[in-house]
């Protein structure tokens, strides 16, 4: 065996340490350039995203460092239409001025069958030598390639482009050069990828800009226009514009609930548009889309399972893919279906059904503060015509339509209890239940809207039996407040049903309403209690002015009156002194005599006391002590009356008549003597309370009913009983009304049974007074 001589084995390490030296810097160059291409990488962003061509540039610059002699071609690859995209043609190392220029460049698009194209659909790198059924590109040969290496750019199995690196010697690429090349190529990849990436973020964020910009634009439409109509158009133009789509429509559920009707339409040249209304069931799109309440965006209606339940939105077009979504109301209530359609297949995509349903969110809010507003402006017409009880009964049908409820009432406060004023199905006139312990009556004690989430089952509830013949489940109950605030003087309850879903819900949407609604009850009633107090005071307006008509013709009748019987007691005394001598013969005579005189001077002190009630009143501090002896004493009460007096002294001064005040507490006494027969007590007794004195007149007597008390007071009421026994007397309107001029105030008390309490309030004068203190009893 010969062995190598010294001196070329030194030479043969020196060339080894050379090439090692070599490659060494070679490797150092690759991560060199590696490092700064992914520094660039790091720094893409949606500012700068043109800095993606100088870093493929830079890249494919690179790549020939890692071959010498060698040039590069890079071009992306759009997976979408699987087709490299010539205009994205990166070079470096081309000879010639031209191709420096990529005038050459400009034949050696990459072929549809070529070996770039076998490199991105394999996802694997290809070699030229090693393909013996595929060359390289003649316009490549002519400029000089020899060898060629083609690497698909891959992220993710997903082709971005491709990377040609062509030799102008024939020889292979060595271990080396592949293992260098294939880690720029994956930069080049991740530098497309990432490029992609914010280029979609960037597309994304100027859709989402421009949809927000359309929402709003909707928003201010919506808010500008007075029809639900004129609404639901600009809605669907908007949909029309934004999707694009070329025809549309709005179909909206019937009262009915089962069907949909045509409430708007748009697109061009529509023909003979399909507008009957469609059953809410699988036997079109729209009514699937309402069944399941779910959008459906159909990529091509010819396809299964669409072509079957498709229905042609006009019969003289041909329509290819269709957008339809729900509109689901507060508490899922199903308001209707808004739907697109497009000659195109697959002409929407997700982000159009996103869209389309805020649209249709904005359709919904219009849809209902729409039916909100015709019912308030119904409601409005109907305070000023209707009486309450009607109106009451519009606003039990008006909540069922607006809240999607089965059955709705509404109660009246009457003391602790509460009564049905109007309901429309379930209640019947004349149920009343109790205001504690009900929930009904939790709603009125708190002032706060009450919710049941099944009324079948709530302990509260006092008609189980009739929800579950009803079929009611949750139940919403707000109190119905006075706008002066205070308590609440009923409530409003409407009640949902075991139906279908999208049923009354008790949303915050329908308390909202079902307040407002309230707030309606609350002013009918209110309005139908002014309008009987108006009544009332122009009836005792009428009575008033009638009066005082009448009462000037019977002060002037009781006058001439008063002068002729005035002149009998002045004739009887002159017949006395000139047959003083008869009249003594005669006693019969004189005893009749008498007689007419007394009836006169009496009917004169009656007259007398008539003519002071027509006369003004003169007030001035009274006091009420003396002021109730006194009517007590002349009350001329029999007998078997007796009469209490406590509490009396020490009261302040009222300012009145003192004169009035007696005859109105006479006729009280009176009236009182009379219910009781003659036989039984009174109790007077008063109290200051602060701008008041309270005079309370109590009796044993047989009381008075409960439905006549608000009558005893009118003007033509009789109080005589049928038997002729404890009538009320007469004088109780006068009662009323002297106390009313006085500015009092008179109340009676009684549970029909065990005796009438009459409570006389007048205001307190500035006359003496002092500290009060309890009365001694006193028996009169």
């Amino acid at each position: 065996m010969t062995y190598p001589s010294l001196e070329m084995r030194m030479s043969n390490q020196a060339v080894d340490e050379a090439a090692g030296a070599g490659r060494d810097l070679l490797l150092l160059q690759a991560l060199a350039r590696l490092n700064e291409i992914g520094a660039s990488i790091n720094r893409l962003t949606g500012s700068d995203v043109g800095r993606l061509d100088a870093i493929l540039q830079f890249i494919a610059e690179s790549a020939i460092k890692m071959a010498p002699g060698a040039s590069a071609v890079l071009y992306i690859y759009d997976p979408a239409t699987h087709a490299f995209d010539p205009v994205s043609r990166v070079s470096a190392g081309e000879r010639g001025g031209a191709e420096a220029l990529g005038l050459a460049g400009a034949h050696d698009e990459p072929r549809p069958f070529g070996l770039g194209m076998r490199a991105v659909t394999q996802l694997r790198g290809v070699l030229s030598y090693e393909e013996p059924d595929l060359e390289i590109h003649p316009a490549k040969q002519a400029a000089g390639a020899r060898a060629m290496a083609c690497f698909p750019l891959v992220v993710g199995n997903r082709p971005l482009g491709v990377l040609y690196v062509y030799l102008h010697e024939e020889r292979p690429f060595s271990q080396v050069e592949l293992l260098l090349l294939n880690n720029f190529v994956n930069q080049a990849a991740i530098a497309i990828y990432r490029a992609a990436e914010v280029a979609g973020i960037q597309r994304d964020l100027a859709r989402k800009e421009d949809e927000l910009s359309r929402l709003r634009r909707a928003a201010l439409l919506i808010s500008s226009r007075t029809s639900l109509e004129g609404t639901l158009q600009v809605i669907l133009q908007m949909a029309l514009d934004v999707t694009g789509a070329r025809y549309g429509i709005f179909r909206l559920v019937d009262k009915s609930g089962l069907h949909l009707v045509m409430r708007a339409i748009a697109g061009e040249d529509l023909g003979r548009p399909a507008v009957e209304e469609l059953p809410i069931n699988a036997t079109s799109v729209m009514g699937y889309v309402a069944k399941l309440r779910q959008p459906a965006n159909i990529a091509d209606v010819r396809l299964l399972p669409w072509s079957r339940i498709y229905y042609p939105l006009d019969h003289a077009l041909e329509m290819r893919s269709e957008l339809a979504v729900p509109l689901i109301g507060a508490g899922g209530r199903l308001e209707g279906v808004l739907n697109l359609e497009s000659p195109q297949v697959a002409a929407f995509s997700e982000a159009d059904s996103h869209l389309l349903q805020s649209l249709a969110t904005q359709a919904v809010i219009a849809i209902q503060e729409a039916r909100l507003l015709d019912a308030l402006q119904q409601i409005a017409e109907w305070l000023l015509v209707k009486p309450a009880h009607e109106v009451l009964n519009g606003l039990v049908e008006l909540s069922c339509g607006l809240l999607n409820a089965g059955a709705s009432a509404i109660w009246m406060r009457q003391g602790d209890r509460l009564s049905l004023a109007a309901a429309n199905v379930g209640h019947v006139r004349g149920d009343d239940l109790p205001i504690h312990g009900s929930l009904t009556g939790q709603a009125v004690l708190t002032r706060e809207p009450v919710l049941s989430a099944d009324v079948r089952t709530d302990p509260r509830f006092s008609w189980p039996n009739l929800a579950r013949g009803q079929g009611w489940t949750r139940a919403l109950i707000v109190p119905l407040l006075p706008a002066e605030g205070g308590e609440a003087t009923g409530a409003f309850s409407v009640y949902g049903t075991e139906a279908a879903a999208g049923r009354f819900a008790a949303s915050d949407w329908d308390q909202k309403v079902l307040t407002t609604l309230a707030r309606y009850a609350a002013l009918a009633l209110q309005n139908a209690s002014r309008q009987d107090a108006l009544r009332a005071a122009q009836d005792a307006r009428a009575v008033a002015e009638t009066f005082a008509a009448m009462g000037d013709i019977a002060a002037n009748l009781l006058h001439h009156l008063n002068n002729k019987v005035g002149a009998i007691p002045v004739r009887v005394e002159g017949i006395q002194d000139k047959c003083a001598a008869a009249l003594a013969a005669n006693h019969y005579l004189a005893a009749n005599l008498a007689a007419i005189e007394q009836s006169a001077l009496e009917a004169m002190a009656i007259v007398r006391e008539r003519l002071s009630l027509l006369r003004p009143i003169e007030r001035g501090p009274v006091d009420v002590a003396s002021c109730v002896r006194d009517a007590v004493s002349a009350a001329d009460l029999p007998a078997g009356v007796t009469v209490e007096l406590t509490g009396l002294d020490r009261l302040p001064h009222v300012v009145a008549s003192r004169e009035t005040l007696a005859w109105a507490i006479i006729n009280l006494l009176q009236n009182a003597s009379d219910a009781m027969e003659g036989r039984g007590r009174i109790a007077i007794t008063a109290a200051a309370q602060e701008a008041w004195v309270e005079i309370i007149i109590s009796d044993t007597g047989p009381g008075i009913a409960p439905d006549l008390q608000a009558r005893i007071f009118e003007f033509s009421f009789s109080g005589a009983r049928p038997e002729g026994r404890g009538k009320l007397g007469f004088g109780l309107w006068w009662v009323r009304t002297l106390i009313s001029r006085l500015d009092g105030a008179i109340a009676v008390e009684s549970d029909g049974r065990n005796g009438a309490t009459f409570r006389v309030r007048l205001p307190i004068g500035n006359g003496p007074g002092g500290a009060r203190q309890r009365g001694q009893k006193e028996t009169a």
